[in-house]
């Protein structure tokens, strides 16, 4: 009896389920954004700040403070991020590593200094989907897996910001993730970095940095870059030598919730 009643129940929730996020858009969204200049922060325009708001998400800070939230995604290991953990170390950084399973499963020493190291480890999906062309208990489980394998090797409690692979999001997408209890962090200044094929030297990375660079801006690199290692001491001394100060994921989600307090 206590079996058919518990299937029962389990039926009645993943038909509400279905309805519930029936009514929810998955029109696919590619994140982008005019990028900043000469300090002015990046505009995402009204739409997707509307969603972002609507959701709870977020891709910049207050833009009168002149905070940096410093994030990587690491999709795979390519040899370089052991340089970028030593000069987080040595000029006391604070990070947020969105990793995959194919991280975790290949470089899990390194995924393991990340967190002893006192950086945040986000979730990027165990596989890398997009997002918007799965079913919500196919992207929870991305995540549940990615959360597995991540305390099994770190021994973290919790994960909490989740950053859609290769930018792509729906409504649908952001409310399931909220569901799970993630925050969707997207950014407000990024280049094409990603290409390890067309490397264009560590002045090129240093430039697209500091061009677009601006107060609350959350900085995306990717670490599979050996022009964004060699290019990252020069710019964390030379934005702190400009006043910026870079902060933890964790102070602009408190800011955030503090502000929302009445």
């Amino acid at each position: 009896m206590k079996k058919i009643v518990f299937s029962v129940a389990l039926l009645v929730w993943a038909v509400f389920s279905y309805h519930a996020y029936s009514y929810i858009p998955n029109t696919p969204y590619h994140w982008g954004f005019n990028k900043g200049k000469n300090g002015m922060p990046a505009d995402a325009g009204a739409k997707y700040e509307e969603i972002l708001e609507k959701y709870d998400a977020v891709y910049k800070g207050d833009p009168n403070k002149k905070h940096i939230y410093l994030t990587f995604d690491n999709g795979y290991e390519n040899g370089y991020t052991a340089q970028i953990l030593d000069v987080l170390k040595k000029h006391k950084v604070p990070a947020a590593f969105f990793i995959t399973g194919h991280y975790l499963r290949t470089a899990p020493k390194l995924a393991k200094r990340m967190a002893d190291e006192g950086h945040i480890i986000g979730n990027h999906s165990w596989h890398h989907p997009d997002m918007t062309q799965i079913t919500n208990d196919r992207l929870f489980k991305e995540l549940e897996m990615v959360e597995e394998k991540t305390k099994e090797i770190t021994e973290l409690e919790s994960m909490q910001y989740l950053r859609p692979p290769r930018g792509i999001f729906s409504e649908r997408t952001l409310v399931a993730a909220k569901e799970a209890g993630y925050v969707h962090v997207f950014w407000s200044v990024a280049f094409k970095d990603w290409n390890i094929e067309q490397p264009k030297g560590p002045e090129y990375a240093y430039q697209q940095v500091m061009n677009q660079i601006h107060p609350g801006a959350i900085l995306l690199l990717h670490t599979i870059s050996k022009d964004n290692a060699d290019a990252l001491e020069r710019i964390v001394v030379d934005l702190k030598k400009q006043g910026y100060i870079f902060k933890s994921l964790d102070d602009l989600y408190m800011e955030r919730e503090t502000k929302k307090i009445p």
